[in-house]
């Protein structure tokens, strides 16, 4: 533990002392790995799908606000869509800007989610960001995961469809409107997904509040179980066919990345907690301290050895 404990104090020494150069170059990766995704995912548009182009927006956005990264994969995707069909763009495109509407008004802090969690979908670990965001966000922070799942599955259903869609190329423009928005709005594995994630959330948030010892595991281990049980209760109520191993093993790699989470963030020791009840002219108070876990780094000792002897010193009586 002792160990851990000092790589901890190096990395946050580390990264505190090249944070001008780290949160650039941890943008820059985002970016690129989202703009990636896009061009792997939904690619019809090639003056955008080079990777010289992406190369040099990535680079734009490690210098730019995290909200410019959800604005350029939007404009990345809608672009995209617009060279494969008019209505799929306008759709995706209404959708997008409905949610930075509501997603601006309630969670701005979150921006990361927005992007993190369609790319966490391909990589197949979701469900970390609900346990995430459950223990270092807010009640808020379920807008943020809930418009990230709305995010993947309109692309998801673009990208699975792109057949259907391309073979009604002749038909009215409002039958295709309502092809893809009913394709939307009625995928019953985006409501259960997003009821899962949402109430994931709120349970993890509102567990790791409380003035309980070992709050935080305990936050982690109801939100894995809620997780799982939201997902299984929806795939019988809705036949949605959510592989129960997939959404198990998920959900224990989930919690094991929380872990790793919570040691960095919050990492107490309970064995030490002490509890202080002082009052003033006004209030009682009662308050309870747990000591955060910490260690200083060992310090190196140079131990220098002269190659030369050392010459005897020679004394001088005086003489009166």
């Amino acid at each position: 533990m002792t160990t851990l404990l000092v790589m901890k104090q190096i990395i946050i020494t580390l990264y505190s002392k090249y944070e001008v150069y780290i949160t650039p170059f941890l943008k820059f990766v985002l970016a690129l790995i989202s703009l990636l995704c896009i061009n792997a995912r939904i690619g019809y548009m090639e003056s955008i799908d080079r990777l010289t182009l992406v190369l040099i927006v990535a680079l734009m956005c490690s210098f730019m606000p995290m909200n410019f990264i959800v604005v350029v994969s939007a404009l990345f995707a809608v672009l995209h869509l617009y060279s494969f069909s008019l209505e799929c763009a306008a759709v995706v495109g209404a959708g997008f800007l409905l949610m930075f509407l509501l997603y601006l008004r309630f969670s701005p802090g979150d921006t990361v989610v927005v992007v993190l969690l369609p790319v966490c979908f391909l990589l197949r670990i979701p469900y970390v960001i609900p346990l995430a965001m459950g223990l270092v966000g807010t009640l808020a922070s379920a807008v943020s995961v809930v418009c990230g799942v709305i995010v993947y599955y309109m692309l998801h259903y673009v990208a699975q469809n792109a057949s259907a869609i391309a073979a009604m190329a002749d038909e009215e423009t409002g039958a295709k409107f309502r092809f893809i928005i009913d394709g939307i709005l009625r995928n019953r594995e985006m409501a259960v997904v997003i009821a899962a994630f949402a109430t994931t959330v709120i349970v993890v948030y509102l567990l790791r509040r409380l003035s309980i010892d070992y709050a935080w595991t305990i936050a982690m281990a109801a939100g894995v179980i809620v997780n799982i049980m939201v997902l299984l209760v929806g795939d019988l109520m809705f036949d949605i066919n959510v592989g129960l191993f997939g959404v198990i093993f998920g959900n224990v790699i989930a919690f094991l990345l929380a872990l790793v989470l919570q040691f960095f963030v919050f990492h107490v020791d309970y064995s030490r907690t002490e509890k202080v009840q002082f009052e003033d002219d006004e209030y009682y108070y009662y308050v309870k301290a747990v000591p955060k876990f910490s260690v200083s780094r060992p310090e190196k000792k140079v131990k220098q050895i002269n190659s030369q002897k050392s010459k005897p010193v020679q004394r001088t009586r005086s003489t009166h």
